[in-house]
């Protein structure tokens, strides 16, 4: 990777300050495919000092200027795609047709779907005699994750460059080097000197600076709850806008309309993608409690059918997780799952016995689940379904909403009962039996899975602050 030790800053890449290096390592095989520089607080300060002299020209460009500009890193990006997803799979471990597909193919869609938003959206209009005005909100801090990389790259810097906001991003440094493809498209593509810098490192020392730093006008960090909780308080004394998408426990209630085996399977599948590193996951199960045992033996047949394996391999459904930490983190809560006496119905501890090495999970999937077990309330992020059993739809009601997070939740069956439930859940978004994923649809979550809406309209209006012109007709 050419620029593996360089930072993009001020429309070139640079040497970091003091060269620090990283290891990056191929989950599948526990082995480094490379280095990556890790940058310093002077780095940042650089990359931000860079950003806010951008943003006064940036900020007063026009529409069509920006839109030239989305256009030209959506034809690069579609080029590139392939070579995105290659890297993924290397770094993070998702099968490589998956990574090319979803992964990398998700950059794609963003780009897509926030040029189609911003070519219908209303930067200023007149309310009576005054004039409303979005305008950009400023010099933006953004803080990416390992688990959908190119996902949350994308989601926030288009519409970023759409509202005409300059931003630094720091990527996870666990993956990094599929941000170095995307920092040398928007290059290639010709954004501005300083509308966009990359400074890769991690999160104590630029993620830092980057939530704290006074010339940073917003942070939009995606990840855990807990370091969520950290830019949150980095960011108060300078009471700069903070927009998070943090973590999810999302409850997916099969109702007694739903067909078990589809809603059940459909299910397992949903919540082992990505190997269940997704934060929408749906990895609490909700059915009714005289079809447990039927929903545990549905669960199991269908988690055996899921091919774990190496990513390069065509059958494989399910890679590695994406570090040893993640594996003895997941592998701690399933332990804790059957102490705590929830029925193992199929996977359970240790790798897959046909393989030796890599940070495999077994799929694994516990029934006779309670909702104030372990794993029923912290976030796994691995492929770990748990499943509860439930007497009324009330009930399934306080199942699904009696956990701190609210990102996500599923609903399966009768279409007119599952809309008529989705109103009591509190999730930011509710996805109803089989839907596809729909990318202009607001993504973000309630309580403590964060604030504020990514995606399409939604995630330009994150990017805007909102003016009024009072008297403008009368003046």
């Amino acid at each position: 990777m050419e620029h593996a030790h360089r930072f993009y800053i001020d429309g070139k890449w640079v040497d970091p300050e003091v060269l620090r290096t990283l290891e990056v390592i191929d989950p599948a095989t526990e082995q480094p495919i490379g280095t990556v520089a890790l940058g310093s607080v002077a780095d940042a300060e650089k990359a931000v000092k860079a950003a806010r002299a951008a943003f006064d020209s940036f900020s007063r460009t026009t529409r069509d200027e920006r839109l030239s500009l989305l256009k030209r890193i959506l034809e690069i990006l579609r080029r590139r795609n392939d070579e995105i997803g290659d890297i993924i799979s290397r770094e993070m471990g998702a099968p490589l047709a998956m990574a090319r597909s979803d992964q990398a193919g998700i950059g794609v869609t963003h780009f897509e779907k926030t040029i189609e938003a911003f070519e219908a959206f209303q930067f200023d209009y007149m309310q009576g005699s005054t004039r409303i005005v979005h305008e950009p909100v400023g010099v933006v801090g953004m803080i990416t994750p390992w688990n959908w990389p190119m996902n949350q790259i994308a989601c926030k810097v288009a519409p970023a460059l759409a509202a005409g906001c300059t931003m630094v991003l720091k990527p996870s440094e666990i993956a990094p080097f599929n941000a170095i493809i995307f920092a040398e498209i928007l290059d290639e593509a010709g954004v501005p000197k300083g509308v966009f810098n990359l400074v890769q490192g991690d999160g104590p020392t630029v993620g830092a600076v980057l939530s704290s730093h006074p010339d940073i006008d917003m942070v939009s960090f995606t990840g855990s709850t807990r370091a969520g909780i950290a830019v949150a308080q980095a960011a108060a004394p300078t009471v700069k806008r903070v927009h998070q998408e943090l973590g999810g426990k999302s409850p997916n209630i099969v109702l007694r309309s739903a067909d078990l085996e589809a809603a059940v399977s459909g299910g397992v599948r949903r919540c082992f993608n990505n190997s269940g590193q997704s934060c929408n996951a749906p990895t609490r199960m909700l059915v009714p409690a005289e079809h447990l045992d039927e929903a545990g033996a549905i669960a199991a047949r269908e988690a055996a059918t899921l091919v774990v394996g190496a990513p390069t391999d065509p059958r494989t459904a399910l890679g590695p997780v994406v570090s040893a930490l993640q594996f003895e983190k997941i592998q701690a809560l399933i332990a804790k799952g059957i102490e705590e006496g929830a029925e193992l119905v199929t996977g359970g501890l240790g790798r897959p016995s046909h393989l030796n090495a890599g940070y495999y999970v077994r799929p694994t999937v516990f029934t006779r689940v309670t909702n104030s077990m372990t794993i029923a309330r912290e976030e796994i992020f691995g492929p770990v379904l748990s499943i509860i059993g439930y007497e009324t739809e009330d009930e399934a009601v306080a199942i699904a909403n009696d956990t701190p997070y609210g990102l996500a939740a599923y609903i399966q069956g009768d279409p007119q009962e599952a809309r008529a439930l989705a109103g009591r859940l509190r999730a930011g978004t509710v996805r109803l039996n089989s839907s596809a994923w729909d990318g202009m649809a607001p993504f973000g979550g309630y309580k403590q899975s964060g604030n504020g809406r990514e995606y399409g309209k939604f995630g330009l209006h994150e990017f805007t602050e909102i003016k009024g012109v009072v008297g403008y007709d009368d003046a």
